[in-house]
């Protein structure tokens, strides 16, 4: 069912408010003209997934650089740069979680480089490690960084116990994951809590005023878009002989769907989010797409797909082609393009119009950093940001566009919507989980 008139301009009202918001840099967050000030907030991290990218985002958040280190043994994790001596003050951390001893001890021992120690007592493992975590009531800012299937799950809880969030992308694997998100983030509001996502790019300086002159009315139009992020193979983690079927999905989560939601939801995310962003809208329906298992076949990889691509329609019949791909030795392409009726953009840095080239030269400071200080700014501002929307239907865009390559068929949004199908064991624990077989277009059926 298409979305009628009245249904597309609220979706774009929203949206639009939606990518304001999340345009914000730290400076402007502090200008809110309604809200009580927090300015004495203080920053008590509990980490919530203690792997590569949690690691990373409690680095970013102090302030550290860091550097993504690939050892032999195949694990994806990050350590303290050489240069990462200096913390911001204001910003500590007080608890970490995580499903694995050896995950959680890593990232605790990056963290003592830093001088930053972490009591035993304030360290938490297993599957409702992120229930003892959020009990601490010290704990003010929880980084949600564990595989995306518990995204949802975590986010509702950390709401619940009146945490503000920084929340890793993507947000959710199906339907339902969407749809908790969607309540968290009302619920926050009414709280007053922030949420902000690892969609990094919308707190890019040069990517915000791109697309700001781009919905000012730069390029006329827009009447075609595009978006990719074709690159080559990510890590995988090879299974250990005394390591149970959950266990290894678990750790090698990126090639399962029911974790990672295949990587045109975990990774291409990011691209769509800037289609969405850009249009100030979601996609009415996945008209077409195609995609397939063709080099990453070895059961190491799991049961996702090595390459996608979907052609989107949003309202006003503007079409979106997406692309994504994992396979090595071809040709790397990661960005996204628009095409207006007087020009067209790389939505990042530069706008063409006739022979006129405008191109960003402005400071552009390290968005993995200033999404935090972002959210920071305005929790002290009294205005905390909330991007659970925008993220929640950028991750259900990446879902349609798996779905309708599974299928082969064309989904549209109001449908896929209904969909109540939960993906994932209906309870944690360690032990036998089969592998799903890999979906065949033209006989699996989303539902």
């Amino acid at each position: 069912m298409q979305h009628s008139e009245q249904r597309r301009t609220v979706n774009r009202r929203s949206f639009l408010k939606a990518s304001a918001i999340g345009a914000l840099g730290a400076t402007a967050a502090f200008r809110f003209a309604h809200g009580a000030l927090n300015e004495d907030f203080q920053v008590k991290i509990g980490l919530i997934g203690c792997g590569g990218r949690g690691t990373g985002a409690v680095l970013n958040a102090l302030g550290a650089g860091t550097r993504v280190v690939y050892p032999a043994k195949g694990y994806h994790t990050e350590d303290v740069a050489e240069d990462a001596s200096v913390t911001r003050k204001d910003v500590q951390v007080t608890a970490l979680a995580d499903l694995f001893p050896d995950r959680l001890e890593s990232c605790r021992a990056n963290l003592a480089k830093l001088g930053i120690n972490v009591p035993p007592e304030r360290c938490f493992v297993g599957f409702d490690a992120y229930k003892q975590l959020l009990a601490l009531d010290d704990v003010t800012y929880v980084i949600l960084a564990t595989p995306p299937h518990f995204r949802p799950e975590h986010l509702m809880a950390a709401v619940n116990a009146g945490k503000h969030v920084f929340m890793e992308k993507p947000v959710a694997v199906d339907v339902p994951g969407v749809k908790t998100v969607l309540q968290a983030g009302q619920i926050a509001k009414q709280k007053n809590l922030g949420i902000a996502a690892g969609t990094q790019r919308r707190h890019e300086r040069r990517y915000q005023e791109t697309i700001k002159r781009i919905q000012d009315g730069a390029i006329g139009e827009i009447i075609y878009a595009k978006c990719y992020w074709n690159g080559g193979e990510i890590w995988v983690v090879e299974r250990e002989p005394h390591w149970s079927d959950m266990e290894w999905q678990l750790r090698n989560w990126n090639y399962f769907c029911w974790l990672s939601g295949d990587h045109i939801v975990e990774q291409h995310v990011h691209n769509l989010d800037v289609m969405n962003w850009v249009l100030g809208a979601h996609p009415v329906r996945a008209v077409s797409g195609l995609g397939g298992r063709q080099v990453r076949t070895d059961p190491k990889y799991g049961n996702i797909y090595d390459h996608f691509a979907v052609e989107f329609e949003y309202p006003n019949g503007v079409t979106v082609f997406s692309q994504c791909r994992q396979i090595n030795g071809c040709l790397n392409i990661v960005g996204e393009f628009v095409l207006g009726t007087k020009g067209h953009s790389d939505c990042q840095q530069t706008i063409q119009t006739g022979s006129e080239r405008w191109r960003y030269r402005g400071p552009n400071p390290n968005p993995y950093e200033q999404e935090h200080e972002d959210l920071i700014a305005s929790i002290r501002a009294g205005q905390p940001i909330n991007e659970a929307e925008a993220v929640a239907y950028s991750t259900m865009t990446g879902i349609l566009g798996r779905e309708a390559v599974y299928s082969g068929q064309a989904i549209t949004w109001d449908d896929a919507m209904q969909s109540t199908t939960r993906l994932g064991p209906e309870r944690y624990e360690f032990g036998p989980y089969p592998v799903q077989p890999v979906p065949l277009p033209g006989q699996y059926r989303f539902s």
